[in-house]
């Protein structure tokens, strides 16, 4: 989930350990749902099956009630639930519409688990995807293993935007989504450094992108890609933002501490999913 940050956690030993089995709390979620979710299910009934698991996994969801900013109503939902032409922050109220075949889901699971963050995002289409959504997938799934992979401690964040970028737009002809992007986390689900996806126009636009990858880092690196436009648009005071153009999206989303050796993907298993929900 995209939000508001203030001061930058470190975390080493046995803090380190403690993020890491929060993050695994958030890739148990997501291989219950892939058991499952099916063709027919509401938003309502996806986030209600969450709400569930995260009790017998003995966790609770850091994204029911939360409020980033004054404006904004306490999100109202256990997980983002972003369908179709959704990019984040979908409730489970913000449609009735049943899941059909063809539709793309991204779920975004966010957990407190013995006082630490999980958040990871993935996304699934149901029955088939279309070749635009395949790309989407594929893209999104490439993106984030190559922007980690150009993340060290020697680096700054801009490596990985540079990486993430590259790779959808100047080779894919795809869309990042523009005023999205990752963030630093901790015992709190957002803090520094913000991560953009994509590189400044100008140099005082990203201030974080040129500052150090510093060894004890938690960020939440979440690539979010659409097919037409990188343009938004959202309703005032409502959480759901979706593609200007109404064209389909996928989010992509891995938990990562940086360590003096490099990055570390803590919700290691996502990428284990099936891109494709076969009920």
């Amino acid at each position: 989930m995209a939000g508001m940050f203030s001061s930058a956690p470190t975390v080493v030993g046995a803090d380190a350990e403690l993020a890491h089995a929060a993050a695994q709390k958030v890739v148990d979620v997501h291989k219950r749902l892939v058991d499952f979710l099916a063709v027919g299910q509401t938003l309502a009934q996806i986030d209600a099956f969450v709400g569930r698991t995260l009790d017998e996994l003995g966790c609770k969801s850091c994204f029911f009630r939360y409020t980033p900013e004054r404006r904004m109503p306490p999100f109202p939902s256990q997980a983002c639930l972003s369908l179709n032409d959704c990019i984040v922050h979908g409730t489970a109220g913000y449609t009735s519409q049943k899941i059909a075949p063809g539709d793309v889901l991204s779920i975004d699971v966010g957990v407190r688990y013995k006082g630490w963050i999980g958040d990871a995002a993935w996304t699934y289409a149901f029955g088939h995807a279309s070749p635009e959504v395949r790309k989407l997938m594929a893209a999104g799934r490439e993106s984030l293993t190559r922007g980690i992979r150009a993340l060290s401690p020697e680096g700054t964040w801009s490596d990985w935007a540079r990486a993430v970028q590259t790779h959808v737009e100047l080779e894919q002809g795809l869309h990042l989504v523009r005023g999205l992007g990752g963030h630093g986390y901790g015992r709190r689900l957002h803090a520094p450094p913000y991560v953009s996806n994509v590189l400044p126009t100008r140099a005082d636009e990203w201030p974080d992108g040129n500052r150090r990858c510093r060894p004890g880092t938690l960020v939440a690196l979440e690539p979010m890609i659409a097919w037409g436009t990188a343009a938004t648009r959202q309703a005032d005071r409502t959480w759901p933002i979706f593609t200007a153009d109404g064209s389909p999206s996928v989010h992509y989303e891995h938990d990562v501490l940086m360590t003096p050796d490099g990055p570390r993907v803590l919700t290691h298993g996502l990428d284990d999913l099936p891109d494709i929900i076969e009920r």
